[in-house]
């Protein structure tokens, strides 16, 4: 004799809105992603996370204990959880969403976003090639590496990366290539404001009679970008994090002569950007000095 027994089934990827299932392929390529409201918005706080209430997300500027399971903060809310994006808080969203964003730096990725055709014939004349896709209106181009994410660095154009998200559109066509200093140049409008402590460049460009060991710029790039990278994707202990990161970057390449006023700067900018103040990262960047002995 046969009996048939009402198993419970986890409902078929098939069954769920489409914005939802392109979002869960989206996190198993390591991209986090959030459902966008009508007008491209992200869907509005929770009324205990409304202005804040709840003290923020950890990995927010301001830096808090914010576990809320709804898609709340916007970007902060993006994540690669398949269960957290198929949860029944985040069920609602997905019924009303418009399209699906990600968050770039969460990716370490940075978009450069051309809002029309005079912008994409800009980046066309004056950024090195990499993946781009087609907006409704100009042309995302993807490069690999995180940094801030200021609005309108010039006509049409606006930088998506930490602590911001960005509309998917497709995977774009060609190579991508890594950050260039091209686009973070876009983002320093006053460079006063994010200085290194006082005569760090001088003592590290004193040292250039050192023989360099890194041979290739691309060699301290890569190590520039992955310390942006670490700070940036701290989700607590900020202060050390910064410390940790300076004092790595320094042990590297902090004798040789390499490292610049520009690349001191990036590294500021992108602790700033996370909430260290400026205070903080000069100090930061002076013990991981003394630590060395330098």
């Amino acid at each position: 004799m046969t009996h048939t027994t009402d198993i419970p089934r986890a409902p078929a990827r098939t069954a769920l809105p489409a914005l939802l299932r392109t979002a869960l392929q989206l996190a198993e390529r390591g991209l986090p992603v959030l459902p966008l409201r009508a007008g491209k918005l992200p869907f509005g706080n929770c009324r205990d996370c409304t202005r804040s209430a709840c003290g923020d997300r950890p990995h927010m500027k301001a830096a808090g204990p914010c576990g809320c399971p709804a898609p709340c903060h916007g970007w902060a809310a993006a994540t690669t959880d398949p269960d957290v994006l198929a949860s029944p808080a985040w069920a609602k969203a997905w019924r009303q969403a418009r399209a699906v964003a990600y968050h770039p730096g969460g990716a370490a990725l940075t978009v450069v976003d051309l809002d029309h055709a005079g912008a994409v014939a800009w980046a066309r004349q004056n950024l090195p090639a990499t993946t781009t896709v087609p907006t409704t209106r100009g042309e995302h181009w993807i490069y690999f590496g995180t940094m801030t994410s200021p609005n309108a660095v010039r006509p049409g154009v606006d930088i998506k990366s930490a602590m911001s998200y960005a509309r998917w559109l497709g995977p774009g066509t060609g190579t991508m290539t890594l950050l260039p200093d091209a686009v973070r140049a876009l983002a320093v409008r006053e460079p006063t404001t994010v200085r290194p402590v006082s005569g760090a460049v001088s003592m590290l460009a004193s040292a250039g009679e050192a023989v360099c060991r890194h041979r290739s710029p691309a060699y301290l790039e890569r190590g520039i970008t992955m310390a942006e990278q670490r700070i940036t994707v701290a989700a607590e202990a900020i202060h050390t994090t910064v410390y940790r990161t300076f004092l790595a970057v320094l042990s590297a390449h902090g004798r040789c002569g390499c490292l610049t006023e520009a690349h001191i700067t990036r590294l500021f900018t992108v602790a700033q950007a996370k909430g260290e103040s400026l205070r903080h990262c000069e100090a930061a960047w002076s013990n991981a000095r003394i630590k060395l002995g330098m």
